[in-house]
């Protein structure tokens, strides 16, 4: 009898809500086996992982802390130990207000570590192992405000810059097996309990008229995941066309 392959899943952080969970969804739909990275959120993450079973797909959930950067490395040798992953997405992120003369050294340290430092992590473990198998893609969400900051969000912007360079130098260091992509959100899903997001108050500057849902992002994810063939190192805006419209102008004016 020939030995049973070994399931190559695609490995989403933060997958187990939100725009996270949306991406597992409609990747499993895809036909992608899915690793469901959580945090606190656990019994959604489980929860997730039936679904995506019932649907016919395989399914894990790994938890970890990425803001421990021990953490992200046991997170990438756990999911090795299966087999080298079909895709890698970046979706576990942290967003704060954040004033200049308000920051901290561990808000900093925090905020890095999740948004650039785990990502990178990540890709230094699994992008190897995907070229020796033979390939795979590797996506990360960014932000349009990495290149039009929002104010009082310095730590954040910087990490999200610091990731879209990041995306350009995987591109480079994993070519040509594996494919290094990342999309620049806009105004995206709002916020929970934070009151009006910097995004949601821009809404009169997007071309298209509306704030982006999560099937947006997912099915976007997934195209750069499977379609994407010739693309890499691409930092995709994803915005409605806010990148477009200058600062203090509206659609109408």
């Amino acid at each position: 009898m020939a030995p049973v392959e070994a399931i190559r899943y695609t490995l989403v952080t933060g997958g187990a809500r939100r725009i996270g969970g949306a991406i597992v969804r409609r990747l499993a739909e895809a036909g992608h086996d899915v690793a469901i990275h959580a945090h606190r959120s656990r019994e959604a993450a489980e929860a997730l992982s039936g679904e995506v079973r019932a649907a016919g797909r395989s399914a894990l959930v790994l938890f970890a802390d990425l803001s421990d950067p021990a953490e992200a490395d046991r997170l990438a040798d756990e999911l090795l130990r299966v087999a080298p992953p079909r895709g890698l997405v970046n979706n576990a992120a942290v967003w704060s207000r954040t004033p200049l003369g308000s920051v901290d050294p561990s808000a900093w340290r925090a905020t890095m570590a999740v948004n650039l430092e785990a990502p990178f992590r990540l890709a230094q473990k699994i992008g190897p192992a995907m070229k020796a198998a033979g390939g795979g893609a590797i996506v990360s969400l960014t932000d349009w405000a990495a290149e039009h900051p929002y104010a009082g969000f310095a730590p954040y912007v910087v990490s999200k810059a610091g990731l879209s360079a990041l995306t350009r130098a995987l591109a480079r260091d994993l070519a040509p097996e594996v494919r290094v992509n990342a999309l620049a959100l806009g105004p995206t899903l709002p916020s929970e309990n934070r009151g009006t997001s910097p995004a949601e108050a821009a809404i009169e500057r997007v071309p298209l008229g509306r704030i982006g849902e999560s099937a947006d992002v997912a099915e976007a994810v997934r195209f750069l995941l499977d379609d994407a063939s010739y693309m890499t190192g691409e930092i995709v805006p994803m915005d409605g066309g806010r990148h477009l419209v200058p600062a203090g102008v509206s659609c109408g004016s």
